[in-house]
């Protein structure tokens, strides 16, 4: 017969795999805390965001659950589903939708550094689309010379805000995995 005392004891804490129920617990909590933020995207946004169709489909089903309780199952079953995402991807690219976050600030700075020198300088369209491979190089010519007349004409037609936002596009693109 054998007792519990029989039992060899497994020290656990060598083990560098190792990780306690309480860490376990905080880990999902924290990838349920980043599927709330996934579901509180508008849904453009949240087709925008490159993941796996079956996390996909469990955000755009979360948004019909209304009952408490099972919103909460739900956001258990997101906490699964998000084992398997890459999570900074993911964190990169909600980061990327808030107004306010750093990331979105510096994709807007780099857009407006970039619109102001292709007005200036005649080699920034080369140089952008040495940078940015995806530019449709006749189109950003064409935004370039439309936005420079502008400048020099002194109207306001919208041609360097069509040009902002096709660099933001394309910025947004480059820096999106």
């Amino acid at each position: 017969m054998v007792t519990h005392n029989d039992k060899p004891e497994e020290d656990f804490s060598e083990d560098p795999d190792f990780k306690s129920k309480s860490q376990l617990k905080r880990e999902m909590h924290a990838l349920q805390k980043l599927a709330g933020e996934l579901i509180a995207l508008k849904p453009g946004q949240v087709a925008e965001i490159p993941m796996s169709d079956t996390l996909r489909h469990a955000i755009e089903e979360s948004w019909r659950i209304s009952q408490n309780e099972a919103k909460r199952r739900h956001m258990q079953y997101l906490g699964k589903l998000m084992r398997y995402e890459d999570v900074e991807q993911l964190q990169r690219a909600i980061d990327g939708f808030n107004a306010g976050s750093e990331e979105n600030t510096r994709r807007l700075h780099m857009a407006e550094r970039w619109r102001e020198r292709l007005i200036d300088e005649d080699t920034a369209v080369t140089d952008f689309i040495a940078e940015y491979p995806a530019a449709d190089a006749q189109h950003l010519r064409n935004l370039v010379r439309n936005s420079r007349r502008d400048v020099s004409l002194e109207r306001n037609s919208g041609q360097p805000r069509k040009l902002f936002r096709y660099l933001r596009e394309l910025i947004d693109q480059a820096d999106s995995p």
